[in-house]
């Protein structure tokens, strides 16, 4: 069974990021960039299909500019066999992301698909959803388990009200949730392995595939900044305040 993964090239999700001054979006000048932290998670539960004999083989998928193949490398070293960059300079969005990617699974005809639930800069939590559409693929989201059993996929769902188990035929699209599994860190032996690992560079062009963005960012524009605490000498001032000032308790 072949498993593809996208991922996605986002800002460490340790760096505190910057709004450009002209309010165009974020500033990413200088800035560390690292595997969307879900899409990790995604090539974890891939390999470990791979390890338990499910999967025999496993694709890592970017697309974006020619600097993805920095996390794909990562991806590489994490356990992926080989990776695919389909490169642009277009800022691509999630249904353009889908478009390339359902080209791409034309050629590839994998079994499953795992994405991660969404990306932590846009948050849209769509690609998955649209790439399953434009594919016919069945899916399910939000996975925090995920089981092959012959030609179905057993995905326990984590929603609102608790958990959801659901069984999907395969081929079928996952993606995947923070409870799903604990991605590894990769050795210094696979990721110089990774460096001699295929990773294949194709254009939008080249799938026939249009990635010109269907909605305009008009404006970015950073949190406003919280107003400072102040401290309280007693219960009864504290009750006061909540309820006279802040009018949170009644």
């Amino acid at each position: 069974m072949k498993v593809l993964v996208p991922v996605k090239r986002v800002v460490d999700a340790n760096v505190k990021v910057r709004v450009k001054p002209d309010n165009s979006g974020i500033d990413l000048s200088n800035v560390k960039m690292a595997v969307n932290p879900f899409c990790e998670i995604a090539i974890e539960e891939a390999v470990r299909l791979k390890e338990a004999g499910t999967a025999t083989e496993v694709v890592a998928i970017s697309v974006g500019a020619s600097a993805c193949q920095e996390q794909l490398r990562t991806c590489l070293a994490l356990g992926a066999d080989r990776a695919i960059l389909v490169e642009t300079d277009v800022d691509v969005q999630p249904l353009g992301i889908a478009k390339a990617l359902a080209a791409l699974q034309a050629k590839e005809e994998a079994e499953l698909v795992i994405f991660g639930k969404q990306s932590i800069d846009g948050d849209n939590s769509q690609t998955g959803q649209m790439f399953a559409q434009l594919t016919g693929m069945s899916q399910g989201t939000f996975a925090s388990e995920v089981a092959i059993d012959g030609g179905k996929v057993q995905v326990t769902r984590e929603i609102d009200g608790g958990l959801q188990t659901i069984k999907i035929s395969l081929p079928a699209v996952v993606t995947t949730d923070l409870r799903l599994n604990e991605p590894r860190y990769a050795s210094l032996p696979n990721i110089m392995k990774a460096k001699k690992k295929s990773l294949d560079t194709v254009t939008a062009d080249e799938l026939g595939v249009d990635l010109t963005p269907s909605v305009e960012v008009v404006a970015v524009n950073p949190p406003a900044e919280r107003a400072a605490g102040i401290t309280v000498d007693s219960v009864e001032a504290l009750v006061d305040k909540l309820k006279n000032e802040a009018k949170v308790i009644s």
